[in-house]
């Protein structure tokens, strides 16, 4: 007995050239089907600063599966038929985004097509060293462009507030509006540059991984995860502190330039040594508490053994069946028209009526700030004026597409930070007003900014519909 175990304890399988084979042919399936989405996925890294990190992580999960090399080589792959499900859903759902024009759907759909391919080729035992690498893979996908924005809102007003009360306990005398911090002589927007996304993503990622190789209790771990959120928050406020600071004494140039990027590098160096400082405390908490080099420490791969048997591993059919899957669709594919935007002709929003009845119009420009962060094709901006006096403001945006993340800004967003309170928000019916034979429903806002209140009615509108929900 001691004999056959010895034995089995120096198998170590490997893949024949019918494996490399199917795995090859796969790779190629892959980057016929999802090669567009990816190339765009790629672009997103480039024009995203928050996910500029997205590179790094397909090498960082291929270097977390090497790393288990060693258990990986004395497993049989048994395959499962759950993978072959998995890998149906993900091309479902690339098939959806494509119809769609939706990037995001066809990235998750290339993530969970990978797991599917996985859990078919080395079946549910294999998956406990493979499931890690895979999620891994979650990070380098942006999220959808509505929950970004409204995750971005939410850390810019959170992050202004913050900084402003750093700058209040330094004994400097500010003002908050929503995002804009008013010094007296100057003021500076907090805009999406600095609402803490560029330090959140990237050291969640960073934490991801620490708990990963954090070796302790699990609640530990997953405090580690956890707190990279606080830590975000509260270094990138305190980044805005520190500029409010430095501008009310040596100038705006402090907020800019080259200065303002080495700031935002020092504050994310400075976030990292705060996680692998609570990994240190944390690692002390317990009365058996271990050294930090023997808590948290990467590990290598065991050489394979000289005197190891090697045994050629069959390809499951399960991943048979998975590339079948891939062959029809790749080869569906090909006969499918590709997908392109049908832009209409319009009439410029300059051409837009300035006198309707008694009320005329002033035409308004925004600024350049405020345009770099909507990347509109097309914008109206008015004021209208009655005969009594009245005042009413209308803005109204155009985009050609959307499916380049250009997407419009709903007010529920932007109004906080301009310093407006939302006092109350709900959908409104405009009666004898029908569109497509439907009583049209729209968004109305109260809003206050001291002793000023204004009536806001928003809704957007989209081939043909007039919606009033984001």
């Amino acid at each position: 007995m001691q004999t056959a175990l010895t034995s089995l304890s120096n198998t170590v399988h490997r893949h024949d050239w019918r494996g490399w084979g199917c795995l090859c042919v796969t790779v190629g399936l892959v980057l016929l089907i999802f090669g567009e989405s990816l190339g765009r996925l790629a672009h997103l890294w480039e024009t995203q600063p928050e996910y500029s990190f997205g590179y790094l992580i397909p090498f960082i999960s291929v270097f977390l599966v090497w790393q288990r090399k060693a258990e990986l080589e004395r497993l049989v792959f048994s395959g499962s038929w759950w993978g072959v499900l998995a890998v149906a859903a993900g091309l479902v759902l690339w098939g959806l985004g494509r119809l769609s024009t939706l990037d995001t759907l066809a990235h998750y759909a290339f993530v969970l097509m990978l797991a599917g391919l996985a859990l078919a080729y080395v079946g549910t035992r294999g998956m406990r060293w493979l499931a890690v690498p895979l999620i891994m893979l979650l990070f380098m996908v942006p999220l959808p462009n509505y929950l970004l924005r409204e995750l971005s809102g939410a850390l810019q007003l959170l992050s202004s507030r913050l900084g402003v009360s750093f700058i209040r306990l330094c004994g400097v005398s500010v003002y908050l509006e929503g995002n804009v911090i008013d010094l007296g002589a100057m003021k500076l927007q907090v805009v999406e540059a600095c609402d803490g996304l560029r330090y959140l993503f990237p050291l969640m990622t960073l934490g991801f991984m620490a708990a990963y190789f954090y070796k302790d209790s699990t609640w530990k771990r997953a405090l580690v995860f956890l707190s990279t959120i606080p830590i975000s928050v509260f270094m990138n406020s305190l980044r805005i502190g520190l500029i409010g600071i430095t501008v009310d004494r040596w100038g705006r140039a402090m907020a800019e330039g080259v200065l303002h990027d080495f700031e935002g590098w020092v504050i994310f160096m400075l976030s990292m040594a705060l996680l692998l400082t609570e990994i240190w405390l944390l690692s002390k908490l317990t009365k058996r508490g271990k050294p930090l080099r023997e808590v948290f420490s990467l590990d290598f791969p065991a050489p394979t053994p000289v005197d190891a048997k090697i045994r050629y591993r069959p390809v499951a059919r399960p991943y048979l069946v998975a590339l079948a899957a891939l062959v029809f669709t790749a080869t569906f594919a090909q006969f499918v028209p590709a997908t392109y935007h049908v832009i209409p002709k319009r009439t410029a929003l300059a051409e837009f009526p300035m006198v309707m009845g008694e009320w005329k119009g002033r035409s308004e420009a925004l600024d350049r700030l405020y345009l770099e962060q909507l990347q509109l094709t097309d914008y109206l901006l008015a004021t209208y004026a009655g005969a009594g006096g009245e005042l009413v403001n209308l803005y109204a945006s155009y985009y050609d597409t959307q499916s380049k993340g250009n997407s419009a800004h709903s007010p529920r967003d932007c109004i906080p930070g301009d310093g407006w309170e939302i006092k109350s928000l709900g959908k409104y019916e405009l009666p004898g007003v029908e569109v497509n034979k439907r009583t049209l429903i729209i968004n109305r806002a109260v809003i206050q900014k001291g002793e000023t209140t204004q009536l806001v009615y928003y809704w957007f509108q989209q081939r043909g519909r007039i919606v009033a929900g984001e």
